[in-house]
């Protein structure tokens, strides 16, 4: 504007003198609806007058839009229709076929358009998945705005310069320079419905596994604050992997943080995979969240599910490497807000993140294409940020709210076991303890690769019954003297009969804690095996037998001592209860199959 075309106000406030507005139109308004728009925006702009310029504009259909600086007043046939669709749309109806006209024509009839200020920007440069625009200089940090073409976009960078970075949901190629781009006045969030179970979507919450379109009424944000201290109450209730080593000296809780960590193939994600599987009956809803994998690594989990029928109660929120990093950005936190819905509801809930590194590289590849400033290992100073406002999600809900509970077990992927860097200090400090997976132990055929010494469950026996917890005895430091004696015995020489004892039952330990991948453990079993391995059951048999000795040992039990397999699982019992019951079972059994 020029220095003539303004005066100074009362107030000391810079207004215009000539205020310039553009309409476009089918049809050329005439001089009387010319002199009632000069006269609102005269009293709208307090302007001293207003010069029009007139655009030919057929896609409208009919009506007119007038543009008044970064202000947009639509009044045009297809605007109307637009926001008569989202007005049906956010009702998230589920309309009775046989009587849909009616429903219809009942809600059209008693919609009421509100005609507003509407805000309008317009494209600076685009490139990348990334849009800077100029205008929009109410816009909010985490608002989603909409582009001409249709493409929607979330703002990521507010700048001092008057512009604003968005990050694109879909092809830039559909953004072009001086596109015009307006606020919606909502952040960023996903659609959500109990018939999402079974199902594959994509962040934006769209079907993707090439079935029907699911209706939902309900609409989560994807950003939201975590629950406060009176909101949430103490974790108590165990979440049982079915994994022998995991649930005997890490135990997880129901509202817990338990990261999974370890190098590339290592068998992350079949831990993770197999806790969804042992969840089959316990009235869990699981949500696994892909992040940059591969689509046939996806397909192979989802695969898996169908296989085991876990599918039904889990549902699959998948952004693959080759999706823009806008959408594997938000995809935990699209996750996340499926998972509450259910926990909201009073549902316990189990979350995988898989994996959260990707995550992190998604967001500095967003950060630095967004010009931020790079820092340690070139990701943004707010990474730590990133993550803990995703993991602290995760809860044990008070009983006033509904006792439904988020179990976040996130992954994280090291470079040669190398826990200190970045990201995986970051999470580790976020995390109620962390499950470490080593290298060695993995391809000496130690599965699951849990490193013991590294390992941790914050939690501990708060998350375990009674029965597991005194179970359990000393097996963390017979693991660890064994390992010790181990590396002494490796120098040779004499050793008494006393290490050489110990160090055959540590061998048998270790046997024991071998587990085949989707072949999960009830907790009677992993009772029965605790507390013969306690005992030095398995002393006197040879290594490489161990395994199918715990097998047989475990289908006697099951045939002939199902009461009270039934008993452990179901009643809250303590080990003296029937430490003796089992110890004589397994004198029988060694008596019938070992002799």
């Amino acid at each position: 504007m020029r220095e003539n075309d303004s005066f100074i106000e009362e107030d000391g406030s810079l207004s215009p003198k000539v205020l310039h507005a553009r309409i476009d139109c089918v049809t050329p308004p005439s001089k009387e609806q010319l002199e009632e728009l000069r006269r609102f925006i005269q009293k709208k702009y307090a302007a001293e007058n207003v010069e029009f310029s007139v655009k030919f504009e057929p896609s409208i259909v009919g009506g007119f839009r007038l543009f008044v600086g970064e202000d947009t007043y639509d009044w045009s046939t297809k605007g109307r229709l637009y926001r008569l669709s989202e007005h049906l749309s956010g009702l998230r109806r589920e309309y009775d076929p046989e009587k849909m006209i009616s429903l219809l024509k009942e809600d059209i009839s008693n919609y009421r358009e509100a005609f507003a200020r509407q805000q309008v920007g317009t494209t600076v440069t685009v490139g990348d998945g990334i849009a800077v625009i100029s205008g929009l200089h109410d816009v909010q940090y985490g608002e989603i705005v909409l582009f001409e073409s249709g493409i929607k976009g979330m703002v990521q960078d507010i700048r001092v310069d008057g512009t604003t970075g968005i990050v694109l949901f879909g092809q830039d190629s559909e953004v072009l320079q001086g596109t015009k781009v307006t606020r919606t006045g909502k952040t960023a969030g996903i659609p959500v419905t109990s018939r999402m179970l079974g199902r594959m979507i994509d962040p934006l919450g769209k079907i993707i596994d090439g079935g029907e379109d699911v209706p939902s009424k309900h609409y989560y944000p994807i950003e939201r604050p975590a629950p406060g201290i009176t909101e949430r109450k103490s974790v108590s209730r165990p979440l049982e992997t079915g994994l022998l080593t995991i649930d005997s000296m890490f135990p997880i809780g129901r509202g817990q943080r338990e990261l999974i960590i370890g190098d590339r193939q290592t068998g992350k994600t079949s831990i993770a995979v197999d806790t969804i599987l042992n969840q089959k009956g316990k009235n869990v809803v699981c949500v696994y969240v892909s992040v940059g994998q591969k689509a046939s690594s996806v397909a192979k989990v989802v695969s898996t599910l169908q296989k085991y029928d876990a599918l039904s109660y889990t549902v699959i929120v998948s952004s693959s490497a080759s999706d823009p990093a806008s959408l594997q950005y938000i995809a935990p936190y699209a996750g996340c807000a499926v998972a509450e819905y259910f926990m909201d509801r009073g549902r316990d809930t189990l979350i995988i993140y898989d994996d959260l590194s990707k995550h992190a590289v998604a967001y500095r590849t967003l950060s630095l294409l967004l010009e931020r400033a790079p820092g340690r290992e070139a990701y943004p100073g707010d990474v730590f940020y990133l993550h803990s406002r995703l993991l602290e999600r995760a809860a044990q809900l008070s009983d006033a709210l509904g006792g439904g509970s988020m179990t976040a077990l996130p992954i994280v992927e090291t470079q040669a076991g190398d826990v200190s860097a970045y990201i995986p200090t970051n999470i580790i400090s976020i995390t109620d303890g962390q499950i470490f997976l080593e290298s060695e132990l993995f391809f000496a055929g130690q599965r699951p690769a849990v490193n013991v010494g590294l390992s941790v469950s914050r939690v501990g026996g708060s998350a375990q019954t009674k029965v597991m917890k005194k179970s359990v005895g000393s097996l963390r430091l017979d693991l660890a003297q064994y390992r010790e004696m181990q590396v002494f015995s490796r120098f040779g020489g004499d050793l008494d009969d006393a290490t050489v004892k110990e160090l055959k039952y540590g061998q048998g330990l270790m046997q024991l804690l071998i587990q085949p991948v989707h072949s999960p453990l009830s907790q009677w079993q992993q009772v029965v095996t605790l507390v013969c391995a306690q005992n030095r059951f398995f002393l006197d048999v040879p290594a490489k037998e161990v395994k199918m000795v715990q097998n047989d040992l475990l289908k006697y039990f099951a045939e002939k001592k199902s009461v009270l397999c039934g008993r452990i699982d179901h009643e809250d019992l303590t080990l003296d209860m029937v430490k003796d019951e089992i110890l004589e079972a397994a004198e029988l059994f060694a008596k019938e199959k070992l002799n």
